[in-house]
């Protein structure tokens, strides 16, 4: 008897693998790219059980409910704040200024994805020295009377960032509000992550850790789904964003990398953007709603401190679209004669790939700095499978030397545009990641990043066709398997 029961396995196996098929692909599809459908059908065909549980965990890119929830509710707000604004004699100029056709199209797509306008008046100061960004920042947080808000991927009490934290103690003792957030996953990998932790419960700051996974409290998401901002505003007045994270310039690697990168400091009306953001997260967090006041600063905040056109874009897996994608993609396609894309990881998706080839065989300057040296492995030889049809239609690629890691992450298209945030150019950040860009319609910011650009090319390695075409195929295979897996969103 058992041993017919036994016979039947085989065939009891075949039926449950068929009737997993068929649910996949009732399932896996659904509002989900072709590319990454495929590859998810592909690993569950192969490995039934394994691709299962990886699907059930980590098969989902959208944020959990509820917080996708508190999205929707401040967008609503926000939508009517700005809305309001615009009828306001202060700063209805600012939020409404005349806006030259070219830029156009990109703001108007910009304020439909996320919700934010283009607003005039700002000054913009591009910093690329890192402890020249840590110093002023510290500086900056000694000015602030009325709050600090500080939202890192990686926050992390150390002898480099000592400085800044320094300042926010003194910033809570004079009686200003310090609210800080950090990724749960980013910051809890570090030799000093405990200490940091220790070091702001004793310092009295509010503090909330994004997308905590703590199954005892039930508290579950997609476990990579991670906050990837970086944003610093005092008193709603003047703010911060970028690359950077808070921590020691070489994240205690030990293999000697050390990382360059980019970073605004801006004052003006788009503050307020930022801090918008930050408000978002803060409430997706605590379920706390801060007030109208505390967002905006009053009247005070929102003044011309000089003559930029900018605009925030925030993105990620609580939104509807993929914001930054969607952007990018359109601003690549809108360039008329000189494009470069600073960024340590490129991933893209078909869209992204066909807007950069067709813009270098239409006559584009396309230029790429990417990272000579790895920090994220599969990530690394996955973006290496590109390169082939992007040298085969003329975008120049260029590999900074180690041992720096090029982590800077900015866009320049032609004279006038720009794009500087936390984005990388990969499907984790136009897909899973929530992610804060700024684009600055301005020629003054192009022409201080074309600077830095200039800096990064004389110390990068230009890479060859013919040369990297006879690459071995060992190499080559392993870059299509590092993107398929790429393709797992």
């Amino acid at each position: 008897m058992i041993a017919e029961w036994l016979s039947l396995l085989p065939l009891v196996g075949a039926i449950l693998h068929w009737i997993l098929l068929i649910g996949a692909l009732f399932t896996v599809p659904v509002n989900r790219k072709p590319s990454s459908a495929t590859a998810w059908l592909m690993l569950i065909a192969l490995f039934p059980f394994a691709g299962l549980v990886l699907f059930l965990l980590i098969g989902s890119p959208k944020l959990p409910y509820e917080r996708r929830l508190r999205q929707l509710t401040m967008d609503e707000l926000v939508a009517k704040v700005i809305s309001e604004a615009r009828e306001h004699p202060v700063f209805g100029p600012l939020l409404n200024p005349h806006v030259p056709a070219r830029y156009l199209p990109f703001a108007k797509l910009n304020a439909h994805l996320g919700g934010m306008s283009a607003f005039a008046g700002n000054d913009v100061v591009i910093i690329d020295d890192y402890d020249e960004i840590i110093r002023r920042l510290a500086e900056d947080i000694d000015t602030a009377e009325r709050c600090v808000h500080i939202q890192f991927y990686i926050l992390n009490y150390d002898e480099a960032t000592e400085v800044v934290f320094r300042a926010l103690e003194r910033a809570h003792q004079r009686g200003v509000q310090v609210r800080i957030m950090l990724d749960d996953f980013g910051s809890n990998r570090y030799p000093t992550s405990k200490q940091t932790d220790a070091y702001l419960k004793a310092a009295g700051f509010g503090y909330e850790r994004i997308l905590p996974i703590r199954l005892r409290k039930g508290q579950w998401s997609r476990p990579d789904l991670r906050n990837h901002r970086k944003i610093a505003v005092i008193d709603g007045k003047l703010g911060y964003t970028g690359s950077l994270n808070l921590i020691r310039r070489d994240y205690f690697r030990k293999d000697d990398l050390y990382y360059d990168e980019v970073v605004v400091r801006v004052t003006g009306p788009i503050v307020g953007q930022l801090d918008a953001v930050f408000i978002t997260d803060w409430y997706s967090e605590t379920d706390t709603l801060l007030t109208r006041d505390e967002l905006y600063q009053g009247e005070e905040a929102i003044v011309a401190t000089g003559t930029m056109l900018c605009q925030v874009l925030p993105s990620g897996s609580g939104h509807d679209d993929e914001n930054n994608l969607k952007l990018f993609t359109a601003m690549i396609h809108g360039a008329q004669h000189k494009l470069t894309i600073v960024n340590p990881y490129f991933v893209p998706d078909d869209s992204l790939m066909l807007a950069l080839t067709s813009a270098a065989q239409r006559g584009v300057d396309v230029t790429m700095i990417n990272s000579e040296a790895p920090d994220q492995f599969m990530v690394y030889y996955a973006q290496h499978s590109f390169y082939d049809e992007l040298l085969r239609c003329g975008v120049k690629i260029a590999l900074y030397k180690k041992p720096i890691l090029l982590h800077s992450k900015f866009m320049t298209i032609d004279d006038d545009i720009a794009m500087v945030g936390s984005s990388n150019f990969d499907m984790r950040s136009f897909q899973l990641n929530l992610e804060v860009s700024m684009i600055c319609y301005d020629r003054k910011v192009v022409a201080d990043l074309r600077a830095i650009e200039a800096k990064y090319l004389e110390r990068s390695i230009m890479l060859n066709r013919d040369a990297w075409a006879i690459r071995p195929l060992y190499r080559r295979l392993f870059e299509n398997i590092a993107r398929l897996t790429a393709a797992l969103q």
